[in-house]
């Protein structure tokens, strides 16, 4: 049997760091690059993190690591990124965009649009299996 655990509101960087397999200097670099990411701090100054920001944080990590964008290319990208919305109803809209026109800064190494395709539904069923996780 599953134990239930408190969906927690916050996370500490360590928590963070610890969920999404990354450093927590990376953690705060980009938030040095990517607007879009800038966590709340607690009274003491510490970074507190939204299941939010880890969706976001989860996604950035995918964009860099998995499709190859540089970071200009992850900006160029959130630009359309809707914070409000849950992470498969933003990966579903990804699918259904067109295309992008090929320019060297935003447009990763891509065969066809069937792989982009599949790379989304990858990455939505991680991003669904870790919203398990953390509740």
């Amino acid at each position: 049997m599953k134990q239930q655990g408190i969906k927690k509101l916050y996370y500490s960087i360590s928590e963070v760091s610890k969920i999404t397999d990354l450093e927590q200097y990376v953690l705060r670099y980009w938030e040095t690059e990517f607007e879009l990411l800038n966590p709340s701090k607690n009274r003491a100054g510490n970074r507190i993190y939204t299941n939010r920001d880890i969706k976001l944080i989860l996604y950035i990590k995918k964009l860099l690591r998995n499709e190859r964008y540089t970071i200009e290319g992850a900006k160029q990208v959130l630009q359309n990124y809707m914070p409000d919305q849950e992470a498969g109803e933003q990966l579903d809209l990804l699918a259904e965009q067109p295309s992008v026109p090929v320019t060297t800064a935003a447009q990763p190494v891509r065969q066809t649009d069937n792989r982009l395709k599949n790379d989304i539904v990858e990455i939505k069923k991680f991003l669904e299996e870790m919203l398990v996780r953390l509740t």
